[in-house]
């Protein structure tokens, strides 16, 4: 009687291990499929049905594209975002230039003020520009007679201080890899700055200067914020996507806004990509990285230009901290914790505020284990192909989608009674999925960038010796890249306090936000109370990133001593 050869126990604890390893990543492809890929179809489905859900094709884009206004809010959308990146690139090329090639003193203190912005919503600028220029505005009699801060300009502004640490760090990075060499030689040869710059440093930085223009232009054509609050009767397409579902319910009409605001950010992305792929590596073998040289007037030059850049981003968000403890702008400036009193002021009261601190907890808690997981099942487990695949592309295409886009996806995908997960809708979990949705790709792309300094060796080491694979990720590879975890839960918290655009479709009564209480306040008027709110936005944003830098220091002293061997 033949007998038949059964597998050897280690070959059956491997066959587990991956086929625990495929389970794992098809839940989490499922997750983004849900998160990313249902909403976005849905979008395309109601924008190509009517209100009674028939399909009538492209008669909606035809509506939307011939009706009154529309082609006026576009070339307004394009303006705006054309001459912000005028404005925007010079300085933060300049601000990047000061910080990586000249020796000025205090670059530290420079960058950590220049990415103020960051921690905080895209409304406060708005509410900035108010306190300065508006009708009882600090600096309004600086205005040229007759000419209002509201509209174009307030907008190009506004968005100015919003966009500029997104520029910058793109710049600091390009600006940062270049050859001591071949300047060197450049300046032998007898090459000028001007000459120098033209020949050695432009030609290792346009790659640098054409992304983070991509960057600014989407940010801002996709920003509804800013608008909102100083646009006056500047009509931009982001404002009127919000228009059209919040205020008048034609979700037909705004999903196609949507989708019209999607192709730019999609176009970006792809010329961004097609850019990256044309560059070449800066850095040879044998190069020299470039050590800015003392040069005093060049250093006081740089000095100069980051002081009075860093001035004006802390005027703008200093404005508004100060105007939320005053009594009455500007008649009464006198100390108040008044306009803190946010139970009796129109926008969800403290309640906004704890909501908030619950979706950035949550948000910080489930992406990290959602992306790094994932990057791990990605980039050291043998996955099939179509599964790594999918999950990678999927892994990408939030970078490409504007949080308004992909709210409004969300309310046609789960508020669908026919939906099983209907029930999610108007609740903290599902504005912590789109938020997590919304910001992975950053955070994917920190986690792959930590895996793949880990020689796949680990692996291959602990499978010889039996060690399951998810010991191998708890006791090494978790240790290992703990510093870039703690960013990428800091990177979760600050930007779900901060968001806006992409849980403004998604809040109910219960579960109103911080960022959208500044909305609701400015709305009603309490501009006061809309800053106090925006100011503690700020503050716990602040507060967070030094904590997770704290975490992150003393990680690195305790277990991180053998990067010092």
């Amino acid at each position: 009687m033949s007998s038949v050869a059964l597998p050897s126990a280690p070959m059956r604890i491997i066959d587990r291990e991956r086929w625990l390893a495929i389970a794992l990543a098809a839940l989490l492809l499922l997750a983004l499929l849900l998160g990313v890929g249902a909403p976005l179809l849905s979008i395309l489905g109601k924008a190509t049905t009517d209100g009674a859900g028939r399909w009538v094709g492209a008669a909606q884009l035809v509506a939307v594209v011939s009706s009154p206004g529309f082609v006026g809010a576009l070339a307004n959308s394009f303006t705006a975002s054309l001459i912000t990146v005028a404005v925007v690139l010079p300085l933060a090329y300049a601000f990047a230039a000061a910080l990586t090639r000249t020796a000025m003193p205090g670059k530290a203190l420079s960058r950590a003020l220049a990415l103020i912005p960051l921690l905080a919503p895209s409304l406060l600028p708005g509410i900035s520009l108010v306190y300065l220029f508006g009708n009882q505005g600090l600096f309004r009699s600086l205005l040229p007679a007759g000419s209002s801060i509201y509209g174009l300009w307030g907008i190009v502004i506004g968005e100015a201080f919003y966009t500029f640490p997104h520029a910058l760090m793109i710049l600091i990075t390009a600006l940062s890899l270049s050859d001591q060499s071949l300047h060197d030689a450049a300046r032998a040869l007898g090459a000028g700055p001007f000459k120098r710059w033209l020949a050695v440093t432009f030609p290792g930085v346009r790659y640098g200067l054409a992304s983070a223009a991509l960057v600014v232009f989407t940010l801002v054509i996709t920003d509804f914020g800013v608008p909102k609050v100083i646009g006056g009767g500047y009509n931009v397409l982001s404002l009127e996507a919000y228009k059209q579902v919040i205020g008048q319910q034609n979700f037909p009409r705004g999903a196609v806004i949507g989708l019209l605001l999607l192709a730019p950010a999609v176009l970006t992305f792809f010329v961004d990509r097609t850019l990256q792929r044309r560059q070449r590596g800066g850095l040879g073998a044998r190069a020299r990285p470039l050590v800015p040289q003392r040069h005093l007037p060049t250093d006081l030059a740089g000095a100069t230009v980051c002081m009075l850049i860093s001035s004006l981003l802390v005027l703008m968000l200093g404005i508004s901290i100060a105007a939320a403890f005053m009594t009455q702008w500007p008649y009464n400036l006198s100390p108040t914790l008044r306009n803190f009193d946010f139970e009796n002021m129109d926008g969800g009261g403290w309640l906004a505020y704890r909501n908030s601190l619950l979706i950035a907890l949550g948000t910080a808690a489930a992406g990290v284990v959602a992306v790094f997981g994932g990057a791990y099942l990605s980039e050291k487990r043998a996955l099939p192909e179509l599964l790594n695949g999918a999950i990678r592309m999927l892994a990408i295409v939030p970078m490409a989608v504007p949080g308004l886009v992909l709210g409004l996806g969300y309310i046609f995908f789960f508020n669908a009674p026919a939906n099983p997960l209907h029930g999610l809708y108007g609740t903290l979990a599902i504005m912590v999925l789109c938020t997590v949705a919304h910001f992975y790709t950053t955070a994917h792309m920190t986690a792959v960038t930590a895996l793949k300094q880990l020689d796949n060796d680990f692996e291959d080491v602990a499978a010889s010796l039996r060690v399951p694979f998810w010991k191998t990720f708890a006791r090494v590879t978790v240790p290992v890249c703990l510093p870039a975890i703690l960013e990428i839960a800091r990177y979760f918290f600050i930007s779900a306090m901060t968001t806006v655009s992409a849980l403004v479709f998604l809040y109910t009564p219960d579960t109103v936000i911080a960022s959208v209480a500044v909305l609701n306040m400015d709305d009603a008027g309490d501009t006061a109370a809309a800053a106090a709110m925006a100011s503690m936005i700020v503050g716990t944003s602040a507060a967070a990133s030094l904590i997770f830098a704290l975490l992150s220091a003393g990680v690195v002293r305790r277990n991180g001593a053998w990067r010092h061997r």
